[in-house]
């Protein structure tokens, strides 16, 4: 053997899986080397002896046989061997520095495409994402079937071996937020990303958010619904579920299948989960500021109930519902922990016999038990794990102001937890925006300043442009006409509406090339008439 296989040979002779084996390609001595247990050996040899003896029967010239076979490298040692743990096959030409990397025959070491097992589907696919990240972007290109999509790869870590992929879809994405994923992702590309809390530090959102920035899903179909509204898609391998960015506030109560229900009962479906998240963050804190703080707001009959079944209890209510929401706590970690065959009718067993050995010890109320039963069902109509998690958090806030301030300590709670959602940003995008759709408009239409000349998007108090020049609000990013948006500038302009004529001054971007303007613009129903003090009209506005 030469230098260079003995060199490989002593870096990897501690693994027992380490194949090597010498053989004879088109007359040339050489040596294949892998791992077999991420290389179908036998299969691979064959394939390989098969693919040689087909184009030597071509008449091909050794070096475009070598090249046809796979990647031909010289004297580089550390790649081959980074290649040999990714699952290549090395071909190297004894008594040389030169070696072929070679796509082997794989074994099956990724599951199948399977029904989700996190998330439950009523009348929408049952497919969902695995942990190969190549089958979860096959799968998206399958579902969206368009040349738009656009997807960039990405290798992280130190060796270089850990991948991700940006998916979204050209048009639709906001162009500023693809760039900032992209820029920030290239920035920290020797970070390690094998689990959310690293990648996030490689976006660089905040450790301490209570929040995720990241709606993750595993299922294919409202990825690609995301994708289709103007987010981007991360794919972590090994990670059997989407990232998609960015995270917003009302993906707390959509998913994509309540469109397969009729309008009506869409309707009524998020509204319960809206109602939902309001009992989960309300109520707990509200039966403490009644009990301790406020019991002048009850009706006397509905006070004497409740001091009726709190009689006997030797704790204040806070200290009781603490006590209890931990138990809660501790039994749905329990139901995530145990086997799926026990662990429901333990946590079901457990709960039931905990509440009523606590009522019948006098440790806690009736009313009590009955309060957090409810809230803990509410909390599970939220869409997303991660959410439900966050808001389980929160109320314990509200619990301990309500029980210093009473109702008003709750009132100030929701409103700090209102703040706190609307300080919260993704790359510019507030968590509380509705809309990242780069263009979308009057339900996804798509206008165009003089249609084939500029694809118009929109920023907030922004002008799109529809026909000859009939200017609307619309909201969105930053507007893409080319070669001809350039000046960012201040109009005055005025609304003029029946007898009514609003004036104000808004900063606005995107003037065709060569065109200034800081003056009047005047907005009647049929036309528009604009004063100014220079324009160069050049071929018109637009």
């Amino acid at each position: 053997m030469g230098r260079f296989t003995n060199e490989i040979k002593a870096e990897l002779e501690n693994n027992s899986d380490f194949h090597l084996q010498r053989d004879y390609l088109a007359d040339a001595a050489v040596v294949l080397m892998g791992f077999n247990t991420l290389i179908e050996c036998i299969k691979t040899r064959t394939v390989l002896h098969k693919h040689t003896e087909s184009l030597l029967s071509q008449n091909q010239h050794p070096q475009d046989l070598w090249k046809a076979i796979g990647e031909v490298i010289e004297r580089d040692i550390r790649k081959a061997i980074s290649s040999i743990f990714e699952g290549k096959l090395i071909i190297h030409f004894e008594n040389t520095d030169r070696f072929i990397i070679m796509e082997p025959v794989p074994p099956m070491l990724d599951r199948s495409v399977d029904s989700p097992a996190n998330e439950n589907v009523i009348q929408g696919a049952l497919d969902a994402f695995t942990e190969g990240i190549d089958t979860n972007i096959g799968i998206v290109r399958k579902l969206v079937n368009s040349d738009k999509i656009r997807t960039d790869s990405f290798s992280s870590g130190r060796s270089r071996n850990n991948k991700l992929s940006l998916l979204y879809i050209e048009g639709e994405a906001d162009i500023e937020l693809v760039n900032k994923i992209r820029e920030h992702i290239e920035k920290n590309i020797q970070m390690e990303a094998r689990d959310l809390q690293e990648l996030a530090k490689m976006l660089e959102f905040p450790s301490w958010n209570a929040i995720s920035k990241f709606n993750t899903t595993e299922l294919p179909h409202h990825a690609v619904q995301n994708l289709r509204k103007g987010k981007v898609i991360l794919f972590v391998d090994r990670l059997p579920f989407a990232l998609i960015l960015p995270n917003l506030f009302w993906d707390m109560f959509a998913v994509e299948n309540d469109r397969n229900f009729p309008l009506p009962i869409m309707l009524a479906i998020r509204l319960i989960r809206i109602i939902g998240i309001l009992i989960t963050l309300i109520t707990p804190g509200l039966y403490v500021a009644l009990v301790s703080v406020n019991p002048e707001v009850l009706q006397i009959q509905l006070a004497l109930s409740v001091a009726q079944s709190r009689e006997g209890v030797p704790y204040p209510a806070l200290v009781e519902i603490i006590f209890m929401l931990l138990i809660l706590e501790l039994i749905l970690e329990a139901s995530v922990r145990l086997p799926k065959s026990i662990g429901p009718t333990i946590t079901m067993v457990g709960g039931i016999i905990l509440g009523q050995a606590a009522v019948e010890a006098k440790l806690v109320s009736n009313l009590l038990i009955i309060i957090l039963a409810a809230t803990t069902i509410a909390n599970s109509t939220i869409v997303g794990f991660q959410n439900t998690v966050a808001i389980r958090l929160f109320k314990y806030a509200i619990v301990l102001l309500a029980a210093v301030f009473g109702i008003l300590g709750l009132v100030a709670g929701l409103v700090f937890i209102c703040a706190y959602l609307s300080s919260l940003n993704t790359y510019g995008k507030s968590y509380l925006y509705l809309n990242v759709k780069g263009n979308e408009s009057n339900g996804g239409q798509k206008f165009a300043c003089d249609a084939d000349v500029c694809h118009q998007s929109f920023r907030p108090y922004f002008l799109y442009v529809s026909g000859q020049c009939d200017f609307k609000y619309r909201t969105g990013p930053l507007a893409s006409c080319p070669d001809r948006c350039v000046h960012s500038f201040p109009i005055y302009h005025y609304l003029y509406e029946g007898t009514k004529l609003f004036s104000e001054k808004r900063h606005h971007s995107n003037l065709c090339r060569n065109r200034k303007m800081d003056n009047y613009l005047l907005y009647y129903s049929d036309f528009l008439l604009f004063q100014h003090d220079f324009i160069d009209y050049g071929q018109g506005l637009c």
